[in-house]
């Protein structure tokens, strides 16, 4: 019988004849500081795994540049939302006389640009200290560098001051999100801005053009408005491409009764820096002919943004020394349940092809792939039915299919379109309009009527629509819909008093507001 000495030398020698070195540096190595980057990089490690995050902010021609945390912490999401809450205020404030508040000088209030910018600023340098916190709390390595790749498994990084080293993976995310897009004009590069440079300006942007009418360009022009700065967008086919077209419509129409001006079918050719400082924006009418005098026309701007979409940030990855598939039009990379064409890397967030650019997804999706790769997890990421709203003045959230895909998909005939405009209760006593205060739900006509869509432009749109989203993931049904009690009176409650059809022709306005 063997002694217990004897026992453990047998076991040890076993351990160390089978002991090999780790064959990579890193169990994961997350290229960029984003959220969906982040949130892969933090779950992976609360499995026991060696994570590195590589993130590094190339500054903005204009010079801008920010912390760790991605778009959204940084020039998208927390910034855009702040500056949408000062301007809701300051119509607040002017509406406040209506209800009683004695406001000394209506006239004389206006918002202090750099004092906002500092504020919102100041709250996001707290969200960057407290993400660094967080990664070294969760035993994530951290690298201000800009990662590339030397093969599938290589990663080079290299610091600010040129100093490079090199670092091994098993597995490899490539989460770096996107920039936006400058178009190809004289002057974009030279003179104009992006969401990126907008929310840290020191100076009031003064008369600005947004060129570009999607989400980004719309919530500009809109709390650019209202906070007291002349804003124009300028539309080259539709506003919010993408989203159900008569919702967008309407969100058009409220930010014009806003004072926001439109420049319809129009391109811009040329940005010019004035002696006096100014920009002088020439631009193209498509639908005059080309040597008709109106075909161009020009102004001059103190600020032009530009909104015209945005570009994944994966040029700079060298993603054909790992072979990598990606469009070389929009630098995306193709995926399948964000695996890539090769088998160790990986892709979260804007950076896949085909995927909505949204916060919330490429969070899910980053926590989804970790558990997966590490903890056996069986989740997919479902990128159907995702809810959005659009900070607009008055706000549009929506989830699920729009009316066009919906009748497209399904058939006109087969599908019904419930629908109502209202009025909200604290839009009476200030007298505000609620003429662009509409709703419908698009479902199936075959019972059990499946809902396919929901569609909200009003007041807290974000709000209201969070909730309904959970409801169409359960399988929302119009009849479930319709024997909701709602809560009285909230703007939410409008969903669950819907009668009228579109198919019916009856009018959807409702007499009074508790009818």
């Amino acid at each position: 019988m063997l002694s217990v000495s004897a026992v453990f030398f047998n076991a040890l020698n076993r351990r160390l004849s089978t002991y090999a070195p780790d064959k990579y540096d890193y169990d994961l190595i997350v290229l960029g500081g984003g959220s969906g980057g982040l949130a892969c990089a933090k779950e992976a490690a609360s499995y026991g795994k060696r994570v590195i995050v590589f993130d590094f902010v190339s500054p903005t021609p204009r010079g801008t540049t920010w912390g760790i945390g991605g778009t959204c912490v940084n020039v998208g999401c927390i910034p855009k939302k702040l500056f949408h809450q000062a301007a809701l205020l300051g119509e607040a404030v002017k509406h406040a006389e209506a209800f009683g508040w004695e406001i000394p000088n209506p006239e004389s209030i206006k918002c202090n640009w750099p004092k906002l910018v500092e504020a919102v600023q100041c709250h996001i340098k707290s969200v960057n200290w407290t993400t660094k916190v967080s990664l070294r709390d969760n035993n994530v390595k951290y690298e201000n560098a800009l990662g590339r790749f030397q093969d599938e498994h290589t990663i080079v990084g290299k610091k600010k001051n040129g100093t490079e080293f090199t670092i091994t993976g098993d597995n490899i995310v490539i989460a770096v999100g996107g920039r936006p897009h400058y178009p190809e004009i004289p002057g974009a590069i030279e003179h104009c801005v992006t969401s990126d440079d907008i929310f840290s300006m020191p100076e009031p942007p003064g008369k600005t053009l947004i060129i570009g009418s999607g989400y980004i360009g719309l919530e500009c022009g809109g709390f650019l408005q209202n906070l007291g700065f002349d804003a124009t967008v300028m539309v080259r086919s539709m506003p919010l491409r993408g989203f159900d077209q008569q919702m967008a419509s309407l969100v058009v129409n409220e930010m014009k009764e806003h004072g926001v001006k439109f420049l319809f079918k129009c391109i811009p050719q040329s940005v010019t820096k004035q002696p006096s400082g100014k920009l002088l924006v020439r631009w193209r009418c498509l639908e005059a002919e080309e040597n008709d005098v109106e075909a161009y026309q020009e102004d001059e701007y103190d600020t032009v943004l530009l909104a015209v979409g945005r570009i994944a940030l994966t040029e700079q990855l060298s993603l054909k020394e790992a072979g990598v598939h990606f469009n070389p039009r929009t630098m995306k990379v193709f995926s399948e349940n964000e695996q890539t064409n090769v088998p160790n890397i990986y892709a979260v967030g804007d950076v896949l092809e085909g995927k909505p650019e949204l916060t919330p997804v490429a969070i899910q999706a980053g926590k989804l792939l970790a558990a997966r790769l590490f903890a056996n997890g069986k989740k997919f990421m479902d990128y159907d039915n995702v809810a959005t709203t659009v900070f607009s003045p008055l706000e549009y959230g929506c989830v699920g299919l729009s009316e066009e895909v919906a009748a497209k998909r399904f058939g006109e005939d087969n599908i019904e379109v419930y629908h109502t405009f209202y009025k909200p209760t604290e839009f009476f006593v200030p007298a505000k309009s609620p003429g662009n205060c509409y709703l419908k739900v698009i479902c199936m006509r075959e019972m059990p009527r499946f809902v396919l869509g929901m569609h909200f432009v009003g007041p807290a749109a974000g709000e209201v629509i969070q909730g309904y989203a959970v409801a169409i993931k359960a399988g929302l049904t119009y009849d479930t819909l319709e024997n909701t009690v709602g809560i009285h009176p909230t703007v939410s409650e409008e969903f669950t008093r819907l009668t009228v059809t579109k198919r019916s022709g009856l009018d959807p306005h409702p007499p009074t507001c508790c009818s």
